[in-house]
């Protein structure tokens, strides 16, 4: 049976990029620019890189960029969007659990909840941490962001949801955050690319961030950031608070 996140994609890769939560692509690519001081030589992974926004902008600033997700039709996508902007990023069908590469990045980027957080078990959760881990060379970045542990104890994570919807775009209902595992349970209402409405029973998890600091120190990151995710303004001045619904991971080996 298909996890709600490999149902979700299989055809919604058109009206995902019209989605109000992937609208900071510029911003977010500036940051990361910034993070590598524009160097142009590094190599890049982009892991659930979805239709490709991240890889295909940094790709059109000149960088090498690899991209990876479970999707299949999500990759199908993001190779017809690289085709039309006239740039070259490899794009591959993999498992963020189960990476084959070694040793051969210098960044690795998982933003919008690119697979980290979605998975059913913190195991499997940390298993992508590993992987991405894995495919950096030993002076290597990681930046990605996360769901905020901190906001579900402050504010109604079922509020934040209505207030963020937008006529035609995905819609969030039966929203129930569980403290003790702090995940995350609602059904999510959307139209396919086909126009076909349908209904997806997901869950997600939240971290807090000593849970976020004593995972990558687990693996090896000497200095690990944490910063509140302003979508499309990334910044370092932007001190992580409970009202942040996300938070940007910044660590280095």
């Amino acid at each position: 049976m298909k996890q709600w996140y490999e149902a979700l994609f299989e055809n919604y890769a058109h009206k995902y990029d019209k989605e109000c939560f992937v609208q900071g692509t510029f911003g977010e690519c500036d940051f990361i620019e910034g993070e590598i001081n524009r160097n142009k030589s590094l190599k890049i992974i982009d892991i659930g890189c979805g239709t490709g926004r991240h890889s295909i902008e940094l790709a059109k600033r000149g960088y090498i960029v690899t991209g990876v997700d479970l999707s299949e039709s999500q990759i199908v996508r993001a190779r017809e969007k690289a085709k039309e902007a006239g740039v070259r990023v490899d794009f591959q069908k993999q498992d963020a659990r189960n990476l084959s590469f070694d040793r051969a990045f210098d960044l690795a980027i998982m933003l919008c909840e690119g697979g980290f957080s979605l998975m059913e078990t913190d195991e499997m959760n940390f298993e992508i941490l590993k992987n991405a881990t894995k495919a950096l060379k030993s002076k290597g970045k990681l930046i990605f962001t996360t769901l905020n542990g901190l906001f579900p104890l402050f504010h109604s994570v079922s509020e934040f949801y209505k207030s963020a919807q937008k006529e035609g775009q995905s819609q969030c209902k039966e929203c129930s955050f569980d403290l003790m595992t702090f995940r995350d349970y609602n059904t999510a209402v959307f139209e396919d690319d086909s126009g076909s409405k349908k209904e997806l029973k997901c869950n997600e998890r939240y971290y807090v961030p000593s849970e976020i600091t004593w995972l990558l120190k687990t693996l090896g990151f000497k200095k690990i950031d944490i910063f509140g995710a302003k979508l499309g303004a990334f910044s370092r001045k932007d001190k992580l608070t409970t009202d942040d619904f996300e938070m940007l991971i910044v660590a280095e080996k």
